[in-house]
């Protein structure tokens, strides 16, 4: 069956939802996302990623021509009508269409608002149950003077850059450092250690994009009463961690085994992942807005 997409107002097949060449997000990347995850008819964190659509498009001036309400209620019927029961849904919003120009006042038309609803995997079973190898990347991260990371804007080249050298180095993820050498996220979720009794993850002044995810994982790990911590964290705190993992909202919660080579603990998913993991699995299916 073709999925179905909702288009500024309509919900239409997935090979007619289109949008204009003049368009701010595809011709500057103007404009902001989420990602959300269903889990069994239940969408997760719905309310917080909407949140943190409607303050980064506050952030860059960007009107979205929705109450939140009614967003809302958009991403549910658009899953309704697609027929899903878990799903990752992409909720895009552009500036709308302009001319060539930067001058935002140029654009002829409300925000484009687009919510598709659709299946995903991001690593293999096998990577769950045996941790990802992971690399340094070169590319560093954008400074947060530049472009604030609470922004989710759809400007991923940074990104982008750092997962190519991923893919060419033939590993599964990339850790992005700061300008100041420390260590920011990697190329698309968030990253925390278990390192002396104690579990550590980068602060938000570092660099990072607070992911919803990884917001989850600080709760779970305050319900099991794990010692934790926000703090700068280096390479060699990585490479000597007991063990490492990273959040995101496709990519969950996923144990690292190596990174640059190095064996991280004694190279397999270890118990306060596993503990976090299995949790995490649990309120994915009990908590969520319902989609009937």
């Amino acid at each position: 069956m073709e999925r179905i997409v909702y288009l500024n107002g309509s919900f239409v097949p997935r090979s007619e939802a289109k949008v204009s060449v003049f368009d701010r997000g595809y011709l500057y990347g103007d404009g902001v996302f989420e990602g959300i995850r269903q889990y069994s008819g239940r969408v997760f964190r719905l309310e917080q990623h909407l949140e943190r659509l409607y303050r980064g498009a506050r952030a860059i001036a960007l009107e979205i021509p929705m109450a939140p309400e009614e967003l809302r209620e958009t991403i549910l019927e658009t899953i309704r009508r697609n027929g899903l029961q878990d799903a990752y849904i992409r909720v895009v919003v552009s500036r709308g269409q302009g001319d060539l120009g930067l001058d935002p006042r140029a654009c002829r038309s409300p925000a484009t608002v687009v919510v598709i609803a659709d299946t995903i995997s991001l690593y293999p079973k096998e990577v769950y149950e045996q941790g990802l190898e992971v690399i340094t990347c070169a590319t560093r991260r954008n400074l947060p003077a530049a472009l604030n990371p609470q922004i989710k804007s759809l400007n991923y080249l940074n990104n982008i850059l750092a997962k190519i050298e991923v893919v060419r180095a033939g590993a599964h993820e990339g850790l992005m450092l700061n300008q100041q050498g420390y260590i920011a996220e990697a190329t698309g979720d968030n990253i925390f250690v278990w390192l002396r009794g104690t579990l550590i993850t980068p602060p938000s002044h570092s660099g990072i994009l607070e992911g919803v995810t990884r917001q989850v994982a600080i709760e779970l790990a305050a319900e099991m009463e794990l010692p934790f911590r926000e703090d700068l964290l280096t390479l060699y705190d990585v490479y000597s961690a007991d063990e490492c993992f990273l959040t995101g909202t496709a990519a969950e919660i996923v144990p690292v085994s190596r990174v640059d080579g190095r064996l991280i603990g004694d190279g397999k998913p270890g118990p306060i992942t596993k503990r976090l993991t299995a949790r995490f699995k649990e309120v994915t299916v009990t908590e969520g807005v319902p989609v009937a």
